[in-house]
């Protein structure tokens, strides 16, 4: 039997993942369809009722994908409760009758080379690690490139003045970077692409400045925030926001320390997930002077709701404004939009106040 993969939808990084994939093992990679209120509710009907939602939206792609005629799932598991959940998942497709393999390649938040080459040997009996080394590597790179991109896309997006111009790029480099020869050539078409992105024209306009954290596949996936990005950016908002796959995949280990030395006036061990690292990101934040701070998480999120008391503090300390936000699958999108224009008017007036009192 031919072994089709499929994976979790987050973010863009579906790009890089079947580049990856298709490289190092002989198996077709399926496409996978983005999320909508059918995956949502797919996994929603089949989920325990107080599970995180990260766990049903990635529960409704996998019945989606098998009945796309997927029979390889893979995993990438997480530093919360999430990286339990890929038995209990597997349990439940088994007993809706699907008939599958089932690989998850990060346990408990931790990585495992060895398993994991032994794991993609499940899938594929010739697996070269020379090869697949290498691939890794231009993926990698990939990864971290894409990143630099949106971090670039997400500070300006707000001020381009022929609206969907980054968009345009980033959707032409995506289609570049899935057919890329090699490390050259991904090199290549980065710079060429940074370029076109760096001269797309924008406003000049009073600058509001806004950081977003919180739980990681909540910010990832644009469908599990109801693209509150773009929804910012719309008001002409500069963001920033510290998670992606890059940090998670190969930095995050290294400035946790940091981390925790920045947020050791409020804690003293990780917390779990990436909850140490939001409270320090909300300090950074507050002390850059950022014009306001959104912390978001979906719901059940045991780390982000013990972060969230703390993250009041802080913002309460410096008077910066603060929005949260704990999406579930019952979320209403209009409830979310009405919060934050209500957010940006409030930034706007206190700006309007400081100028007022300046001139006084």
């Amino acid at each position: 039997m031919n072994k089709i993969i499929a994976f979790p939808q987050m973010g863009d990084y579906a790009v890089p993942v079947t580049y990856l994939l298709k490289h190092i093992v002989d198996a077709e990679t399926l496409y996978i369809p983005k999320i909508s209120s059918e995956t949502i509710e797919l996994g929603s009907r089949y989920s325990p009722d107080f599970v995180c939602t990260p766990f049903k939206y990635t529960l409704g792609t996998y019945i989606e994908c098998l009945n796309m005629g997927a029979n390889v799932l893979i995993q990438l598991g997480g530093g919360c409760r999430y990286g339990y959940y890929h038995e209990l998942q597997e349990q439940i497709l088994k007993d809706l009758n699907y008939h599958f393999m089932y690989i998850n390649l990060v346990t408990k938040g931790k990585t495992d080379i060895k398993k994991i080459i032994k794991q993609l040997k499940k899938i594929d009996s010739k697996f070269s690690i020379i090869k697949g080394l290498y691939y890794f590597l231009v993926t990698k790179n990939m990864i971290k490139y894409m990143d630099k991109i949106d971090d670039y896309i997400r500070f300006h997006i707000g001020f381009e003045k022929e609206k969907g111009s980054f968009k345009k790029i980033k959707k032409q480099m995506l289609n570049s970077f899935s057919k890329t020869k090699g490390l050259i050539h991904l090199s290549i078409n980065y710079h060429k692409y940074l370029k076109q992105i760096k001269q797309v024209k924008t406003l000049k306009k009073p600058l509001y400045k806004v950081g977003i954290i919180g739980e990681l596949y909540t910010l990832m996936e644009p469908t599990a925030n109801f693209e509150l990005e773009q929804e910012l950016a719309n008001f002409g908002i500069a963001i920033k926001r510290y998670t992606n796959a890059t940090y998670l995949l190969f930095e995050k280990s290294k400035k946790i320390k940091s981390y925790l030395k920045k947020a050791k006036q409020y804690i003293k061990y990780k917390m779990g997930a990436d909850a140490a690292d939001n409270i320090a990101r909300c300090i950074e934040l507050c002390e850059n002077k950022y014009d306001g701070i959104i912390h978001i998480k979906s719901s059940f999120c045991t780390p982000e709701i013990g972060a969230s008391l703390i993250i009041k503090k802080i913002c309460h300390k410096y008077d910066v404004p603060l929005l949260e936000f704990s999406f579930d699958t019952n979320t209403s999108k209009v409830g979310m939009k009405t919060r934050v224009e209500a957010f940006v008017d409030m930034i706007e007036m206190r700006k309007e106040n400081e100028k007022m009192l300046f001139r006084d």
